[in-house]
């Protein structure tokens, strides 16, 4: 962040009543919910910039998630750079690839070129050894030709618990700071605009530019340091940030972390997500991914990667 949006630390509750444009609901559903302003935000609201609007746009926005979905109608090629390392950090099994996705219609396929693999990164039989993995195929990479309805989604559904559990994993991942239906334990605790979930963090708006120059408001959520060990037990979310385009509120960039242990599983996952904005679709132009994770009846995996697409073109 340059100089000139530094920050000036005002700091606002929410529920005071000097905040004229708060309706009732907004009020009780906010309430107690502590956000830091920067100078330039404290300006904008004096001429009409409404603090808890903008909280709502970002606790309501789906087109985060939706953007991944349209990666399903649209043609691109991506650089495909996948890591499983070992105990000690070091490459145990990796995929290097470029693909090129062509959609007709709304049905897709993909070429692949200059794949190059190493380690353990497959099965005997040619399946992924690694359920990260995995879950990266089923969200970047398509086999044969398949077809989705108007919304994106696949005609030909998957069905069964591991389809629901790579849903469940995929909203966590890419839909942070929702309740996630039907995951014990972290579900709820992923919501971190709920009244229970809120005190635990450090809510902030501010100003700065994106790093590719787009003017924006910037939403960020980071776990309030020094909470207790009980707290610290119903934090999921260690850190959300969103930057939003000034002009239209359009999604340009996030950043976030989230972790959770128990002893019977544990995870620690930081992503970065770039957007861009082709044939009015909101799309991810750059991903990257480090994490571990370990769930019963499945070996401890830590990977990296980074997906980047390019060479967008509509769909014939």
């Amino acid at each position: 962040m340059s100089h000139f949006w530094k920050s000036i630390a005002v700091t606002i509750v929410v529920s005071l009543v000097n905040l004229q444009q708060l309706s009732a609901q907004d009020t009780a559903r906010y309430k107690g919910m502590t956000v830091n302003l920067d100078e330039v935000i404290v300006a904008a609201k004096r001429i009409g910039f409404d603090v808890n609007s903008f909280i709502r746009r970002v606790e309501e926005d789906t087109t985060f998630y939706k953007a991944f979905k349209n990666l399903r109608i649209i043609s691109f090629s991506a650089d495909n750079d996948i890591r499983m390392l070992d105990k000690k950090g070091q490459l145990q099994a990796s995929l290097k690839s470029i693909t090129h996705q062509t959609v007709q219609g709304r049905c897709r396929s993909m070429k692949v070129q200059d794949e190059k693999v190493t380690g353990d990164f497959y099965t005997r039989k040619g399946n992924y050894n690694y359920y990260t993995a995995e879950l990266y195929a089923n969200l970047f990479f398509t086999s044969g030709t398949v077809c989705v309805d108007a919304s994106g989604e696949s005609t030909d559904k998957e069905s069964g618990s591991l389809a629901k559990h790579k849903a469940q994993l995929k909203q966590l991942i890419f839909n942070p700071g929702k309740p996630i239906r039907g995951v014990p334990i972290v579900g709820q605790k992923v919501a971190i605009f709920d009244r229970d979930v809120i005190r635990f963090y450090d809510f902030s708006i501010s100003a700065e530019n994106y790093v590719d120059g787009t003017p924006c408001y910037v939403f960020s959520a980071r776990a309030k340091p020094g909470l207790s060990r009980i707290d610290r037990a119903d934090v999921v979310v260690d850190e959300l940030i969103t930057w939003f385009n000034k002009d239209n509120f359009e999604i340009v960039g996030r950043k976030y972390a989230l972790s959770y242990k128990t002893m019977l599983f544990d995870f620690n996952v930081k992503m970065n997500v770039q957007m861009t904005k082709q044939y009015g679709l909101l799309i991810p132009a750059l991903v990257t991914y480090s994490g571990t994770w370990d769930v019963p009846f499945k070996k401890r995996e830590t990977a990296e990667f980074t997906a980047r697409f390019f060479g967008f073109k509509a769909a014939q």
